[in-house]
């Protein structure tokens, strides 16, 4: 028989909150994944790589929602498939909060 004291308790609890971020991180990511996709399609760009990365993470807290994750995702894109840009998404909780998308006349 197992003994459980506070401390194996506590372990358990912090693993479980572990597990649970990075569950939750990895489905904010599909959807910003998506997200970019969805917006080079509109716009007829190239997505490069195929996936987002993450840039920023970082706490945010309103009256209204109260504590919640804000991640900013870059991913890059090409207009003539030769010149790279850069897009980001700003995500917080699950919801698309901003797609900006570097403009071409901003490189030259």
């Amino acid at each position: 028989m197992i003994q459980f004291d506070y401390s194996m308790l506590l372990f358990l609890m912090l693993l479980a909150a572990v597990v649970g971020i990075w569950h939750d991180n990895i489905r904010v990511r599909e959807t910003a994944n998506r997200v970019a996709a969805e917006a080079c399609k509109r716009r007829e760009l190239q997505m490069l790589d195929g996936t987002v990365a993450l840039a920023t993470f970082r706490p945010r807290f309103d009256l209204r929602n109260g504590l919640q994750i804000e991640r900013t995702y870059v991913f890059d894109y090409a207009v003539d498939g030769v010149l790279r840009s850069t897009g980001f998404i700003i995500m917080l909780g699950h919801a698309v909060q901003h797609v900006g998308l570097e403009r071409a006349e901003q490189r030259g």
